[in-house]
């Protein structure tokens, strides 16, 4: 399998075209934005950690029943994945109160939610991602009420093994965002699992182990991400 044209570059990855038919090459880069794209800056060997962690995520979704795109890590910065017909929505699983949910709601960062609550937001730089409701999707025909029930049923069962599996690492997933696509009428979740897409906390100190320590300049934001790949492939 060989690299070919750039198709796209984004805040976090470039993906290339590759010569088999239906596949493409994505690769991680250090770059880190936030708030839409206002912050800028790279976090060193962070597009090696993310690949990593992604890896061994869709493996495990995979034994799991879940469809993804992944196929093989080419090497320390490269996947090769599916390529799909990406929905334009950001799923948000949260499970803890922490960001835009706080500011929205007043409740203190860290409560911890009755039921896992699950958001759908317009993919769309320009309007800065917004949150949508059901009738907006409808509107908008992003989605059928049929596939929005079954992007809700997926990351409900992600949601499920992931808790779990962080929690087997003293890990308190907090809340993640999640991107799907069709291969076919088939769906199939895409993009990466990583502390890029997670908030994740240490179980005992409540410490910020994600891209959270970039957005707020907590500092030691390198020493984190290492920290989670540390405890994911343990």
């Amino acid at each position: 399998m060989t690299s070919q044209k750039l198709l796209y570059e984004g805040k976090a990855k470039k993906v290339f075209e590759t010569d088999v038919p239906g596949v493409v090459i994505v690769e991680f880069k250090d770059d880190a934005t936030a708030f839409n794209g206002e912050k800028k800056g790279q976090i060193a060997d962070k597009g090696v950690a993310n690949a990593a962690i992604s890896t061994k995520l869709f493996r495990l979704l995979e034994a799991q029943g879940i469809a993804t795109h992944f196929r093989e890590q080419l090497d320390a910065r490269h996947l090769a994945v599916d390529l799909l017909h990406m929905i334009p929505l950001e799923v948000v699983v949260r499970n803890r109160v922490a960001g835009s949910l706080e500011k929205r709601t007043g409740l203190k960062e860290g409560t911890i939610l009755p039921k896992a609550v699950i958001e759908l937001y317009f993919k769309n730089d320009q309007l800065g991602d917004p949150l949508l409701n059901d009738d907006h999707i409808e509107v908008l025909q992003l989605a059928t009420p049929e596939l929005l029930q079954q992007l809700r049923s997926t990351a409900t069962k992600i949601n499920q093994i992931l808790q779990q599996f962080f929690g087997q690492r003293q890990l308190i997933l907090v809340d993640f965002k999640l991107e799907f696509g069709l291969k076919g009428d088939k769906l199939v979740l895409g993009d990466e699992i990583s502390p890029d897409t997670c908030r994740l906390w240490d179980e005992q100190t409540l410490k910020k182990l994600d891209k959270d320590r970039f957005r707020r300049d907590l500092g030691g934001v390198e020493e984190a991400y290492h920290e989670v790949l540390e405890r994911v492939l343990s």
